[in-house]
Parts: structure tokens; C-alpha cells; sequence
């Protein structure tokens, strides 16, 4: 196995793991930063005077996370205020990265073989159901492996 395949495996070992920890994990309606600071029984104007900003700041700051508007950085601030830690994670949608990458190369092949069946049939050459399902598949597993430049593109 090639240095950068081993890396590349490494790496979905990392998000396949952050994923199952988070599989179930949903931001309440309020988001996280009240939630804690109300779950802690904390005031607005506690938080502030811990994070060294105006009472104003963390009400906003509460807003915009909710709206989706604050920064990392924010986060990280009023979360230690409040004694704890922010993390964050992107993960796959749902599934493992090799789902994402078998349904992406599904959708590859379906557009090639598709293609070409087409053209094919335009000169009455097109292959039968099966056949055309089988080299999907084919396809489909040899794209998986390989994920040649522009993979990615389409889909």
C-alpha cells in the first residue's frame, strides 16, 4: 500500500470514528451556548463578566450561533467562560466516508455507462439491461478504488 493510500485510510479512520461518537448528537433549538449557560444556571451577565465582554455580546453571540453567524473563535471564548470546551467535527451525512465514496462512484458510473449506452443504442448497438447493470457495478468498484482526477466533479 502506497504512502498516501495509507494516509488517505488513516484519515477515514479518524472521521468514521468522530461519526459514530456523533451519529445521534443534535444542536438544541436554543443552541449550545445557552443551553449550557442555562443548564450551569448562569446568567448572561456572568458569562460576560467571565469572558471580559458586555452582557449585550453574549445575548448576541447566543443569536448568532443559532442563526449560524458566529466564529470558531466566539465559541471557543464564551465556552471557556462557562468552564467548558467547544469542538467541533464535520462528518459524513449519514454512513461512513467509503458510503460517500461508493455512492459517488455509483453516480459516476451510472453517467458513463448511461452515456454510452445512448450513443450505442442511436446505432443500435446498446447492451441488455443486465449486461449494462453488471458494468455499472464494475465500473462503479473500479472507481471506488482508483478515484480518478474529477471524481469528485460530478454528482
Amino acid at each position: 500500500m502506497k504512502v498516501r493510500e495509507t494516509a488517505r485510510r488513516q484519515y477515514i479512520q479518524i472521521v468514521d470514528a468522530a461519526a459514530a461518537q456523533l451519529q445521534t448528537l443534535r444542536t438544541p433549538g436554543e443552541g449550545w451556548l445557552s443551553t449550557l449557560r442555562k443548564a450551569l444556571g448562569m446568567s448572561g451577565a456572568q458569562v460576560a463578566a467571565r469572558a471580559g465582554v458586555s452582557r449585550a455580546a453574549v445575548y448576541q453571540a447566543e443569536r448568532n450561533e443559532c442563526d449560524g453567524a458566529i466564529t470558531i473563535a466566539q465559541m471557543h471564548k464564551l465556552a471557556e467562560a462557562m468552564g467548558g470546551r467547544f469542538v467541533y467535527a464535520v462528518i459524513p451525512d449519514t454512513g461512513r466516508v467509503e458510503d460517500m465514496i461508493q455512492a459517488q462512484a455509483r453516480r459516476v458510473a451510472k453517467d458513463l455507462v448511461l452515456g454510452a449506452s445512448a450513443h450505442m443504442a442511436l446505432e443500435q448497438q446498446s447492451l441488455p439491461r443486465e449486461q449494462t447493470a453488471q458494468r455499472i457495478d464494475e465500473l462503479t468498484d473500479e472507481l471506488a478504488r482508483d478515484m480518478p482526477p474529477g471524481f469528485w466533479h460530478a454528482g
